[in-house]
């Protein structure tokens, strides 16, 4: 049976992320609701944010991790779309005042060369169609209160995505293997977490193929120039004001955000 009133709930989310007021959890009142239900509040969601002039740049995935997995209770990961009001660079500073809850997580950025379109895509056509990876940082952040999020509610929610912030330098794939990049974050200089490439899936290429024969599966592809992040390597950080945290990676070099003081 189809999500009761997904237009409603998309107009919900909507009004959080404007508003800065988050809501209830969805499945609070129905316990029952799942991926699908979730992704039919997404489409409608997305169609309000486009409708207001805003556009499609990417896609990030999340529940990479068997971990992330398992809290949540399901076997693959989620995706949502990367809009491009919620893109910042190298050394951008946040303003918390812009989200409601958000945690850092760092993760590779992939920026693809070719247009990628499923079902069908293999790992090798994935990585032919990947121009380059980027040092990336995403925000998340939940329009729904506490975090008390199960699936259909951060899949509802753009998969919780918030913003991302990337560095300049986009490394060809040619010669070294994402699954052994190594990941330093540290917060005010000090060391608060690491990770491996191979957090993400298994393989963050891997990801790039799941990600195309999913959404291929319901006619979108993969465009040249998209961001595809993804998934985090690590527990996701709060962040606090005038908190500087920075992220190395082992080829792709550094990526850097500060967070704004409150006045």
């Amino acid at each position: 049976m189809p999500v009761t009133d997904a237009p409603g709930k998309a107009r919900a989310l909507y009004d959080a992320r404007r508003t800065r007021v988050p809501i209830p959890p969805f499945t609070d009142d129905d316990p029952s609701l799942g991926m699908a239900d979730g992704y039919a509040v997404q489409r409608e969601l997305i169609q309000l944010l486009l409708a207001d002039g805003d556009t499609i740049v990417g896609h990030k995935v999340g529940l990479t991790s068997k971990a992330m997995q398992t809290m949540v209770g399901v076997d693959s990961p989620d995706h949502g779309p990367v809009l491009a009001s919620t893109i910042y660079r190298d050394g951008d500073t946040i303003d918390l005042d812009s989200f409601i809850a958000p945690k850092i997580e760092a993760e590779i950025v992939f920026v693809l060369g070719e247009r990628l379109v499923g079902p069908g895509v293999t790992l090798l056509q994935a990585r032919a169609a990947i121009a380059g990876a980027v040092a990336g940082m995403e925000i998340v952040d939940s329009r729904i209160a506490d975090w008390r999020i199960k699936l259909a509610d951060t899949v509802a929610d753009l998969a919780s995505n918030g913003a991302m912030a990337t560095s300049s330098n986009v490394v060809p794939l040619g010669g070294w293997d994402p699954r052994l990049v190594g990941m330093t974050l540290t917060r005010n200089g000090e060391l608060i977490d690491s990770g491996a490439g191979a957090a993400a899936l298994g393989d963050p290429v891997a990801v790039v193929a799941w990600l195309a024969n999913t959404l291929g599966e319901v006619g979108v592809a993969l465009e040249p120039g998209h961001l595809i992040m993804t998934g985090a390597l690590h527990a996701a950080v709060p962040m606090t004001p005038g908190d500087v945290f920075r992220a190395e990676f082992d080829r792709l070099g550094p990526v850097t955000i500060r967070v704004g003081d409150t006045q």
